[in-house]
C-alpha cells in the first residue's frame, strides 16, 4: 500500500513514496506531541549503509585471508611472502615523521571519521518522515523531497497571480520563488506563504517546515 499526499478532488499526485509498513521501533524514538493535528511524530528514516559495510567487509576479508595464508606458508617450513617482509622492514625503519607514514596515517584517519559519521547518522536525506497516525503509532511512511517539491509547486501556481513558481525543499524549510505577473507582489506573497503552508499541513510531515518566500513582479 503506497499513500497518496493528495487530497480528495484534486489531481492525481505524482512523487514517489516508501510503502507503508508495520514495524516496531526498537530505539524507542516516537515523540508525542509537537506536531499539526493527531498522530505521533517520527524521526527520519535510517539507511541500511549496504555499499560502505561491503566495501569495508570486502576489505577486511582480502587482508585477513591474505595474512592468513601467508601465516599457514610459515607454519609449513616456507618462507614469508615478500610484501609481508617488506611491510614489516617498513614499519620497523622507517621514522615516524616520514612521508609515507603521515599520508598512511591521514587516510586511515579519514576513513575512521568516515565510518564514525555514517553509524551515527541516518542518511536517506531525500526522504522525509511523515505523522504516524495516533491510532497506529507503529505505522511508518517517508515521502520524497521533489514529490513534496512537485505538490507544493502546484499549491504555489494555483495562486492568483502566480505566472512561474520554483520550489527547494530542505530537512526544516521550504524555499519558495515565485514570479508574479499581476496583482500586488506583497498581497501574492501572503497567499503564496498561506497556500504552501496549507499544502504543508496536508502532507503530514513529521516536522513542520520553515517556509520562506520570495517573489519578483515579471511583466515580460
Amino acid at each position: 500500500m503506497t499513500p497518496d499526499p493528495a487530497p480528495p478532488g484534486r489531481g492525481p499526485a505524482q512523487p514517489a513514496t516508501v510503502p507503508l509498513t508495520k514495524e516496531p521501533d526498537p530505539a524507542g524514538r516516537d515523540v508525542p506531541g509537537g506536531e499539526r493535528g493527531s498522530g505521533h511524530r517520527t524521526r527520519r528514516p535510517w539507511s541500511a549503509r549496504r555499499v560502505p559495510a561491503t566495501l569495508v567487509a570486502a576489505v577486511i576479508l582480502v587482508a585477513a585471508v591474505a595474512a592468513l595464508a601467508d601465516v599457514i606458508a610459515v607454519r609449513a617450513g616456507r618462507p614469508a611472502a615478500a610484501w609481508r617482509r617488506h611491510l614489516a622492514d617498513a614499519l620497523a625503519t622507517r621514522p615516524v615523521d616520514d612521508v609515507w607514514m603521515l599520508t598512511g596515517a591521514a587516510v586511515a584517519a579519514a576513513v575512521g571519521v568516515w565510518l564514525i559519521v555514517l553509524a551515527l547518522t541516518p542518511g536517506l536525506r531525500r526522504w522525509l518522515p511523515l505523522r504516524r497516525p495516533a491510532d497506529c503509532p507503529r505505522l511508518k511512511a517517508s515521502l520524497d523531497r521533489d514529490g513534496a517539491a512537485t505538490l507544493l509547486r502546484d499549491a504555489a501556481t494555483r495562486v492568483p497571480g502566480v505566472g512561474a513558481a520554483r520550489i527547494r525543499v530542505r530537512r526544516h524549510r521550504v524555499k519558495a520563488r515565485a514570479d508574479v505577473r499581476f496583482r500586488d507582489p506583497r498581497q501574492v506573497k501572503e497567499d503564496l506563504t498561506a497556500a504552501l503552508g496549507e499544502e504543508c499541513d496536508r502532507l503530514a510531515l513529521a516536522r513542520a517546515p520553515r517556509i520562506a518566500v520570495r517573489v519578483r513582479q515579471r511583466t515580460d
